[in-house]
């Protein structure tokens, strides 16, 4: 029987390029998607599914995202003396949300590398990874449904889905033999292969068990593509040592790290809102 996954990490260092101006004065992770910032979606995602402790790896300029979890003394007296406490039970509970800690990392040298900044709080256990880019929407949470495949193989577990021909060369890519309709076991993995070259349609996208063997791999493995320190390269050299399933998971993933990603999860985020999704509708149908 092995640990509960109890620990998660965030990486969160990247410059968010993709969205400038939008992100040169705060970090890419703190645009709204709907009614919150990505992030907390993630975070919240996190909590659903039992993690109790985040670490989040930030790097330069990020500090708004420390303040969103922290509390806000002036903003809560403000609410409290205005008696809007609706508004002020929101803004309570973001800080209540979980136990954050954060770490940075100090160059930008890859998912790996940003994941191995978190080593001296999840050195000794498995733990979740939550690619903050990846918003999944879903009745199971997508992390959930990666634990509980955990709780069956212990070892670790990566969320797959199928991926078109033309954007496979954008992800980690997966050479499975099937268990289930929806688990596989990983044979070998590829970062970023052509599409004439990739063992399979299914695409690695942003949540992963691991286990912490991992952290001794990463220490040594070689800058792969793009001059960075690949969490796919650290997961092949794991497959030499020990098993590794995949999770085709139920749900629906956005890339908000992507423009039309980010509006397509925007409006649908909104379209389900009981407030003004029905009016939304209306006023999309008018368009």
């Amino acid at each position: 029987m092995g640990l509960d996954i109890k620990k998660a990490v965030i990486p969160c260092a990247g410059l968010g390029t993709r969205f400038l101006p939008a992100t040169k004065a705060q970090p890419k992770e703190m645009l709204p998607i709907f009614d919150r910032p990505a992030i907390q979606y993630i975070i919240e995602e996190a909590l659903s599914s039992d993690i109790e402790d985040i670490v989040l790896v930030t790097g330069r300029g990020k500090q708004a995202i420390e303040n969103h979890f922290d509390k806000s003394f002036e903003l809560e007296h403000y609410l409290k003396e205005r008696k809007q406490y609706q508004l002020l039970n929101n803004v309570e509970r973001i800080a209540e949300l979980a136990d954050i800690y954060y770490v940075r990392q100090k160059e930008p040298l890859g998912l790996g590398h940003a994941i191995s900044c978190a080593k001296s709080y999840l050195q000794h256990e498995p733990f979740a990874v939550f690619l903050a880019d990846d918003l999944i929407y879903s009745k199971t949470p997508a992390i959930k449904q990666l634990i509980n495949v955990y709780n069956k193989y212990n070892c670790a577990i990566l969320a797959v889905e199928e991926v078109s021909p033309d954007k496979i060369s954008h992800y980690g890519v997966i050479k499975p033999v099937k268990i289930s309709e929806t688990v596989f076991k990983v044979e070998d993995i590829v970062e970023k292969p052509n599409s004439s070259d990739a063992p399979s349609n299914l695409g690695v996208v942003g949540r992963y068990i691991l286990v912490p063997e991992i952290f001794d791999i990463l220490s040594k493995v070689q800058k792969g593509k793009g001059g960075e320190i690949q969490l796919t390269d650290a997961i092949k050299t794991l497959l030499k040592t020990q098993p590794v399933y995949a999770v085709k998971f139920n749900g629906k993933r956005y890339d908000t790290g992507d423009k039309l990603g980010y509006m397509e999860a925007s409006i649908e985020y909104a379209l389900r809102d009981k407030e003004i999704g029905s009016k939304l509708k209306s006023y999309l149908k008018k368009l």
